[in-house]
């Protein structure tokens, strides 16, 4: 069977909502549950309609809110795929908040789902494969691939990090912290 190519240009997804009073927290800023939560349906958007399965999301990476969203501004996602696996998919989104009077746009955060793809008995499939055209993917790609090399070589760290060790213990006790077991 032959392999299916596709570019990334070919997942891109935009959407936007106005930001209404309901989806504010106590701050009168808009909870960040909910603009993960608009995250998290784009990533699944975005990696649907470049694997043309059911995805579902295996994990975030970190989310960074870098500004504030106010009540009546217009929050933009924009995603596309950056990476593909066998079965998985790195989906990058920017998230950006406009003030329709001022129309002054800010950056407010960017993050890194990973989904993967499943049949319809939930079972992993396989993806296309990527054709990248551009230099921005080529880089989107490759810091994809940092970011995943990145956290198998912290796994390992974590599964080998012994706190019980004297350092460890010691380090604890210079922070101040009482154990009492």
């Amino acid at each position: 069977m032959d392999k299916i190519y596709k570019t990334p240009k070919s997942s891109r997804i935009t959407i936007s909502e106005l930001m209404l009073p309901s989806h504010s927290n106590f701050s009168g800023k808009i909870h960040g549950g909910y603009i993960l939560s608009l995250m998290d349906q784009i990533a699944f958007a975005c990696a649907s309609k470049f694997s043309g399965t059911y995805c579902v999301t295996a994990s975030v990476d970190t989310v960074d809110f870098l500004n504030p969203i106010e009540i009546g501004e217009l929050v933009t996602l924009k995603a596309s795929v950056n990476y593909v696996g066998n079965s998985s998919m790195v989906i990058g989104i920017r998230v950006t908040a406009e003030n329709i009077q001022t129309r002054k746009i800010k950056h407010c955060n960017s993050s890194y789902f990973t989904m993967v793809a499943k049949d319809d008995s939930g079972k992993n499939v396989s993806v296309p494969r990527l054709t990248l055209t551009t230099a921005e993917e080529v880089r989107r790609f490759c810091d994809s691939l940092r970011r995943i090399r990145s956290k198998k070589e912290h796994k390992e760290q974590e599964e080998l990090f012994d706190h019980t060790s004297l350092d460890m213990l010691q380090e604890i006790q210079n922070m101040d912290i009482k154990i009492h077991l």
